[in-house]
Formats: structure tokens, C-alpha cells, sequence
């Protein structure tokens, strides 16, 4: 009897054992919250900001003139928005291919065009406030895979951008589009956003963030503001997107066919309750996409 109390003694010292060695259950991985923001040419005005903000987390924001505007009325408006919780998308607006053209025949290469196009925008995001750190997406609307004088162009801008204290993005083209015949004589395509990670990989140029616009259905739902239904950029099939565009004003018909029902009858994206407003609607990984807050 005199034994009880040892074994007891070392059956309590291996239970101990047993549990110290024994790790805890591990917890299940959690998704990615999903944030959707609203981008657009036309400031929606300061009245409309609240009832935004109860649907979006952040909004693009232009520094330069939108397409086809003399003007930009998202100047000066980051202090409100702010104010009114959103985050940002920063974006000024890029070349087409026939400006960058005749820039060129009037003598100024596409590379100097571009490094005077992202000064003015690197000193508009000084001025709006954007602190150090805020990535600057320029607009590429032309897809498919880009011309020597495009490439030329927009590497050019983004390697201005990462000279200052600001970080360089691009807003490009998600879609697939034919781009002739592989070795094996089969067709191909190529994304514009493809196109231009094989270049920065050949050059060894700065890293540069992709805020990809895809409206196509699949892989995109079509316009839909509720966060807890909309597809996270990581079903946008570009590879680590910082944001993805998935629905446009007006809708592109011929490859919005399967989620045609979710737009207006117009062809806008419109907020729930807040008519007339077009918007275009991308989501997020983050609430602040471009850390311009």
C-alpha cells in the first residue's frame, strides 16, 4: 500500500506529460473579408456621402481629368470623403495610343511624355494630401497586349512613380483577348495585365500593384453592392489583384449576358436607393485599397 501514492504520483506526472505535448486544436482559417467600393467620372456631391458610405467601404478618386473631361471634379474632395470614412483608389489618367503617337511625331518620346504625366500626378497627390505610401494607379483603358509605344509609355510612368515616396499601380485589363498562335499552333490569349508583368519580370523593374477591371460573367456577378455576395479580387483569375473591378456603366452586353439581370434596365449600375448615380464597383481585400487614408 505503501506504493499507491508513487504510482499515483507517476500516473499524474504522464498525464501531465501527455497534455503539455498535446497542441491545441488549431482554428479554422478565416476568408478574407470582402470590401466593395464605387468608382466613377462625376463627384457624386457631399450630400450623398453618408448614404454612400453605408454601402461602400471606398471610392476611386481621380487626380487628373477624368476620360474625355476637361475637368476634375474630384479636387479638393478628399478631406470630406475622409471625413466620411471611405478609403481610396487613386488614379490619373493614362494615354491612348494615338495621343502617344503624335506626342512622338511632335518629338517627344513616349518615355518623357510619361515621366511629365506622373509629375503632375505625384504633385496633384501631394497637394490632395495623399501621404507617403499611397499607391497611384494609372488608367490603361486600351487591353490587350500593348504596343512597343504603350509599354514604353506606361513603364516609364510607374518607374517615375517609385522614384518618390509614392508606390506605382496600374488599372488594366483583366479580359482575355486572342493573341494568335502558340508553338503548338493552337490559339492563345493574353491579358494586358500578363502583358505587363512579362515586362517588369524581363526588365527587373519596380514592383507594381493591379487594380484589374473584368466585367465578363463568369467570372464576375455582375452589379452588386452587397459585400457579403460580391466576388473578392481573388476570383477576378488575375494573380494577387490589390482590387478588382467587376461591373461597369454602362454594361458591356456582349460579355455581360449571364448577370445582365443584376444591372438597370438602362445597362448602369446603380446603389440601392441612390438613382441616377452611375457607378462602376470593385472590391477589395482592404478598405483603403491605395493606403490613402
Amino acid at each position: 500500500m505503501r506504493f499507491l501514492p508513487l504510482a499515483i504520483s507517476a500516473l499524474a506526472l504522464t498525464a501531465v506529460a501527455c497534455a503539455q505535448q498535446t497542441p491545441p486544436p488549431s482554428a479554422p482559417p478565416s476568408t478574407p473579408q470582402t470590401y466593395v467600393g464605387f468608382d466613377a467620372n462625376d463627384y457624386p456631391g457631399d450630400a450623398l456621402l453618408p448614404a454612400l458610405r453605408k454601402q461602400f467601404s471606398f471610392t476611386g478618386y481621380w487626380l487628373t481629368n477624368p476620360p474625355g473631361a476637361t475637368s476634375n471634379p474630384w479636387i479638393g474632395k478628399r478631406d470630406v470623403l475622409v471625413q466620411n470614412g471611405f478609403g481610396f483608389l487613386v488614379v490619373a489618367n493614362g494615354r491612348f495610343d494615338k495621343e502617344i503617337l503624335r506626342a512622338q511625331k511632335s518629338g517627344k518620346s513616349p518615355a518623357a511624355l510619361a515621366r511629365a504625366d506622373a509629375d503632375a500626378a505625384v504633385a496633384a497627390a501631394r497637394r490632395e494630401g495623399f501621404p507617403p505610401g499611397t499607391i497611384l494607379f494609372l488608367d490603361q483603358e486600351e487591353g490587350g497586349r500593348l504596343l512597343d509605344e504603350q509599354a514604353a509609355y506606361l513603364l516609364a510612368w510607374t518607374e517615375a512613380v517609385a522614384a518618390t515616396a509614392y508606390r506605382p499601380g496600374v488599372y488594366a485589363s483583366g479580359q482575355p483577348v486572342s493573341d494568335g498562335k502558340g508553338p503548338d499552333g493552337k490559339p492563345v490569349t493574353i491579358t494586358t495585365i500578363q502583358d505587363i508583368r512579362e515586362h517588369v519580370a524581363a526588365q527587373h523593374l519596380h514592383p507594381i500593384a493591379f487594380w484589374v477591371y473584368q466585367d465578363a460573367c463568369p467570372p464576375a456577378r455582375g452589379c452588386i453592392v452587397d459585400p457579403a455576395h460580391a466576388p473578392a479580387p481573388s476570383q477576378s483569375l488575375t494573380l494577387d489583384a490589390t482590387a478588382w473591378q467587376f461591373a461597369q456603366s454602362p454594361r458591356n452586353k456582349s460579355v455581360t449576358l449571364a448577370c445582365g439581370a443584376t444591372y438597370n434596365r438602362d445597362g448602369n449600375c446603380y446603389a440601392p436607393g441612390i438613382p441616377h448615380v452611375q457607378l462602376d464597383l470593385s472590391s477589395s481585400a482592404s478598405p483603403d485599397p491605395s493606403h490613402g487614408r
